[in-house]
């Protein structure tokens, strides 16, 4: 996994194309970055539902996913350095355990935390696994953590995020918790979707010559993305949810 060492100082061709993927990025997240959650229309939905509605609730959470930019950058961090499909579904199994779990729990017994500094961590998850793609905890600080251990408690953060979301809302308590288990299934449904078509062009990319130079520059702009991404949402705690 950590085929790309992190240089000591990025040539200026290099700084210069991350500054225009960072660019294009900001571009494309400026319009939805304080819209990630449930539209007005969903909203209105679950709360006036009642009873069970699973294909409404499959829906939904597939629609969550892959709306989802903070889970699929850091899906696409996972599996940037995985070859093998085996390695693929591993990583990704442990992910799905870790979000399934907290967003059951969370919202079948009302865990509640603060939905900003749960977004921030999801947001550190995308900068950890760009740094760990370059291997810089081995470069910088001299060890690597356990990446299946990390994969799995990030999950249980984006998970928890999943159930902050559910938990503004007005949910019915008649047919509650086959419809979470409906949401979770859509919520695996849309990434697994999302992760099909990553891997497709990943694969596509992997296989240009500029691949190996380029991938620490792709890392270098996820690392960005999860740092705004904690920005915000910490700005956002500060603002409005402190």
């Amino acid at each position: 996994m950590h085929s790309a060492p992190l240089p000591p100082l990025l040539s200026p061709g290099v700084r210069r194309a991350a500054l225009l993927l960072l660019g294009v990025m900001l571009a494309l997240m400026s319009s939805t970055l304080w819209a990630h959650g449930v539209n007005e229309n969903d909203k209105a939905f679950i709360e006036g539902a009642s009873g069970v509605n699973i294909i409404p609730y499959m829906y939904l959470g597939a629609k969550h996913m892959v709306t989802g930019y903070d889970h699929l950058l850091f899906l696409a961090g996972v599996i940037f350095f995985l070859y093998r499909l085996k390695d693929v579904g591993a990583y990704v199994t442990l992910f799905a355990i870790g979000h399934s779990t907290t967003l059951l729990l969370g919202v079948i017994f009302d865990i509640r935390a603060n939905p900003f500094i749960i977004d921030a961590i999801i947001g550190l998850s995308v900068v950890y696994k760009a740094i760990d793609n370059l291997d810089g905890f081995r470069t910088w600080f001299g060890f690597s953590p356990n990446p299946k251990a990390a994969v799995l408690i990030f999950g249980f953060f984006h998970g928890f995020g999943l159930a902050t979301k559910l938990q503004e809302l007005t949910l019915a308590k008649d047919g509650m918790i086959p419809n979470l288990i409906s949401f979770n299934i859509g919520v695996e449904m849309g990434q697994f979707m999302a992760l099909t078509i990553i891997l497709l062009l990943m694969n596509l990319w992997r296989m240009s010559d500029s691949f190996r130079r380029s991938a620490i520059v792709a890392n270098a702009a996820l690392m960005t993305a999860g740092f705004l991404l904690i920005g915000y949402q910490l700005a956002g705690y500060f603002t409005q949810g402190a």
